[in-house]
């Protein structure tokens, strides 16, 4: 007569099934679909200033020390007239405006500074980055109601040997201060037009997509 396998025994293979299986598998986590809504959006936080964007400094009544269409050196730093090296990078537009007050104010009497930014490429920790089996990796710069479908059409879709079903997002979670990672179905969403697994994205995130497995 074979022998039954104790209460003690059966926990203990259980245990060992769910752990091979949490070993052997992705993320099995999967974010909630984007909703998409007709109304207007809600503004994120102010937008950080990065390397190489491209923005114009206009000091009211007096265009001698305004600067149209000057780039953010890759070292982080601006300099307009009176105003050399002021560092730029991880700054608002309205914090730079007041910086640059600040500095102008030895000189001017009360000066009025407004930034415009012309064109965006956005701070490190506001890109979104897509790695791997892509058609195009890159960084994008996050905007507001962004989706995984937006930055997948940003570089191309999925690459000719892509495991689009088996990539996956990453997210710094400031609650627990640890990186998370979901599950992303990028296959379904691109080929099958499959709208449930069309995510949002926040500033920060990484997609990353594996080579298919031969």
């Amino acid at each position: 007569m074979p022998h039954s396998p104790s209460l003690p025994q059966l926990a203990g293979i259980a245990f060992a099934t769910i752990a091979v299986s949490a070993c052997s598998g992705g993320p099995s986590a999967q974010l909630p679909a984007a909703t998409i809504s007709t109304t207007t959006q809600v503004p994120v936080d102010d937008y950080v200033l990065g390397p190489l964007d491209q923005i114009t400094i206009h000091v009211w009544r007096n265009p001698e020390l305004s600067a149209e269409d000057i780039q953010i050196r890759p070292d982080g730093r601006v300099t307009i007239p009176l105003v050399r090296d002021l560092v730029a990078v991880g700054k608002t537009p309205s914090q730079l405006e007041e910086d640059i007050r600040v500095r102008l104010s030895e000189y001017i009497e009360q000066p009025i500074v407004s930034v415009i930014v012309n064109e965006f490429n956005g701070a490190l920790p506001q890109q979104i980055r897509i790695t791997g089996a892509g058609a195009q990796p890159a960084a994008l710069p996050y905007r507001a109601g962004m989706t995984v479908l937006d930055a997948m059409i940003a570089v191309g879709g999925l690459g000719e040997f892509s495991a689009g079903n088996r990539a996956t997002l990453t997210r710094y979670d400031p609650q627990t201060r640890r990186n998370e990672e979901y599950r992303l179905r990028l296959k379904d969403l691109l080929n099958r037009g499959d709208a449930s697994a069309n995510v949002a994205l926040k500033p920060g995130d990484t997609i990353s997509i594996p080579e298919s497995r031969f």
